[in-house]
């Protein structure tokens, strides 16, 4: 047995080597990597009855990798989604194992023809202008900690932040001379989103008299809030907010929910597709479609806008005919 058919620091070199100095990869995308390692491992190790430290590169066959991922779903009772995420991983070890060992070619083919299985695309949750309305004002109560929840909230709202930029926001990521915020996003993405005065004001009462490296928001121990802490945050505005919103009782409203209604509301007011997905941060158009395939108010403008205009002989106009607009809007 040869020091490179090891896998162990096969997995040491594309953690450290690999995923941070080569990829840059964004710190939660690393531990999504080393969560699936720490699952995979022990499970390999019980079946082909090693020590983990004495598992070899062959260990890890495709029949393995089959079978593993078969334990995720059935006995972890993990999703579609899960499952594939995790197969991801194996697939960029593989390849990273077979890009520097030729040796391993063959093996890094095998695993790669393992495939990503199918799965329906995830429904969007987001909310309309009313509950978000009632979600900001659920959280403007006269009192420090309510200031702190609407600061961060309108933020979310206006910005579309993730829940883990609007944790690592800097006091120095605010310009506020253009009215503007710097946020970083996945894989160390810069973009740049206007505030509204009102946002701006907010901020400023959060940070005013603290200095510019540290974070704009704190928890009620003045300590850094933290994903969970957003999350849990957001949760509570959420079913105070049901009082003034009883539509929004049942709804599953977290941190992301709130990306999702920015973009349906910045798509609904006319704002072009490209803008949002800047706004957004994301990398692909595809992904920012997705809110375009969900909002149908889009879809019925788009379609009078393409309306052709005819002379029927003073036949009533589609647009005219009520029973037909039901119909749209049922759709």
């Amino acid at each position: 047995m040869n020091k490179s058919s090891m896998l162990g620091p096969w997995i040491r070199r594309f953690l450290i080597e690999h995923l941070v100095a080569e990829r840059n990869l964004a710190i939660n995308t690393q531990k999504s990597y080393r969560d699936m390692l720490i699952l995979l491992l022990p499970y390999l190790a019980t079946k082909v009855d090693k020590r983990i430290d004495r598992l070899t590169v062959d260990d890890l066959s495709p029949k393995m990798v089959r079978l593993f991922l078969t334990h995720m779903e059935e006995q972890r009772h993990c999703a579609v989604s899960t499952r594939n995420q995790r197969l991801g991983g194996i697939h960029a070890l593989a390849r990273f194992i077979g890009e520097h060992a030729p040796e391993y070619i063959d093996w890094w083919a095998q695993i790669h023809l393992i495939p990503i299985k199918r799965t329906s695309q995830p429904q969007i949750s987001y909310l309309n202008k009313l509950e978000m309305d009632a979600l900001l004002a659920a959280s403007d109560v006269p009192t420090a900690q309510g200031r702190r929840e609407h600061a961060l909230l309108l933020f979310m709202f206006n910005s579309g932040a993730r829940a883990s930029e609007a944790a690592q926001l800097k006091i120095d990521d605010i310009d506020w001379h253009t009215r503007s915020v710097s946020i970083t996003g996945k894989g160390n993405k810069q973009r740049r989103c206007p505030l509204w005065q009102s946002t701006l004001d907010e901020l400023r009462s959060q940070t005013e008299g603290r200095a510019t490296p540290e974070p704009v928001f704190l928890n009620r121990f003045h300590q850094i809030m933290t994903r969970s802490g957003i999350h849990a945050m957001v949760k509570r505005c959420a079913a105070r907010a049901c009082t003034m919103a009883p539509s929004m009782v049942g709804k599953n409203v977290h941190p992301h929910v709130i990306r999702h209604t920015t973009a349906s509301l910045l798509l609904q007011a006319g704002v072009d597709i490209n803008t949002i997905r800047g706004w957004l941060g994301h990398v692909s158009l595809t992904t920012t479609n997705i809110y375009a395939e969900i909002n149908l108010e889009t879809k019925a403008r788009a379609l009078a806008a393409c309306e052709v205009e005819s002379d029927m002989g003073g036949q009533k106009h589609w647009r005219d005919q009520p029973d037909l607009m039901a119909f749209l809007r049922t759709l």
